[in-house]
């Protein structure tokens, strides 16, 4: 007997536990299993690309099709509260339009019967529908109630489509003006994780830094930041950022490397503080010194400038700067 071949449509808004129920199933029984997602208007934290993205790592060439339509490129898209009509007509044109073959669509609610008859008419041929988990008693979990709280309901979410909703919370400064331990403290503090300053790593285990390892920091950096968003909580605090990288490389060295300039631009934070240098400067053996240290600072404040990054200045005592960024992260 010829396997069928699936067709699944949500806004997965956030793609949940829910879904991969959905998703899974029809993987299991079918030959082939095709994707389609929108929502108009896109719903808080779950915009087109962040859907594609979460979708694409969890299931990538497991799926024979996958369209996450974007709003803002695609006109004509119908609204979430459209009558039922609109989406199925919507669908079934996209279907035909695609060359999607569909004997079957997977959901898990009460309309499925509706718009699988409804697609069998457009298309020409009978199409039928799998109902999975209508009751919601394997996964008790709507996408409502996780955009309410996606923190407290993290369990219903991969840890891949969660990251997203970690705000990340970045530090930068000159030397010795607290970031490491501010970082540290707010980190354990909050119950979440921190990424610690890789440079300094790197340097104490080589006793240096060579300008070709400018480019790998950063990368590094961009890539534990990326790995601990899926195991912190509500936020996640990072030592220093790959513009941090790209300014000690232009002080040290008079350049930066292509790729580390692009990653100093593009890499951005739920929340940036520029940790001000309004205490002494402490010498730990691997600093440089007070001038140093001033001039870095200004160039901090000149480049940030240029970017048009936004940034919160951090001055005071390590209690004051803890409740400040408390305040402003809303913790």
């Amino acid at each position: 007997m010829t396997r069928p071949r699936a067709l699944v449509v949500g806004k997965f808004s956030p793609l949940h536990r829910g879904h991969q129920l959905v998703l899974d199933t029809a993987l299991a029984e079918c030959a082939e299993v095709r994707v389609l997602s929108w929502s108009l208007p896109e719903l808080p934290g779950c915009d087109a690309p962040r859907r594609r993205r979460w979708l694409e790592a969890l299931y990538g060439e497991r799926l024979a099709g996958l369209a996450v339509l974007d709003p803002r490129a695609r006109a004509g898209l119908p609204a979430n509260d459209a009558p039922d009509d609109e989406p199925r007509a919507f669908v079934a044109a996209f279907v035909r339009d695609s060359g999607w073959p569909v004997d079957v669509v997977y959901t898990s609610e009460p309309y499925g019967d509706g718009f699988a008859a409804s697609l069998g008419r457009a298309l020409g041929h009978p199409v039928a529908h799998r109902l999975v988990d209508l009751a919601r008693v394997a996964l008790p979990v709507c996408g409502t109630a996780l955009r309410a709280d996606p923190h407290g309901l993290r369990g219903f979410l991969d840890p891949s489509v969660y990251a997203d909703f970690v705000q990340t919370v970045a530090f930068i400064g000159a030397e010795s003006t607290g970031k490491s331990t501010l970082t540290e403290r707010l980190a354990v503090e909050l119950g979440t994780r921190f990424v610690p300053e890789y440079g300094r790593t790197l340097w104490e285990a080589q006793g240096g830094l060579a300008e070709a390892d400018f480019v790998g920091i950063g990368r590094t950096h961009v890539a534990r930041t990326a790995a601990e968003r899926r195991d912190a909580h509500r936020w996640l605090f990072v030592d220093t950022t790959p513009l941090t990288t790209a300014l000690f490389a232009a002080m040290w060295h008079g350049r930066v490397d292509p790729e580390l300039a692009t990653l100093a631009r593009e890499t951005r934070y739920d929340h940036l503080f520029l940790c001000e240098d309004d205490f002494g400067f402490v010498q730990d053996g691997t600093r440089s010194d007070p001038d140093f240290q001033r001039r870095m600072q200004a160039r901090y404040r000149v480049v940030l400038g240029i970017l048009d990054v936004p940034y919160t200045s951090l001055r005071g005592t390590l209690e004051q700067r803890v409740q400040r960024v408390r305040h402003l992260i809303g913790a």
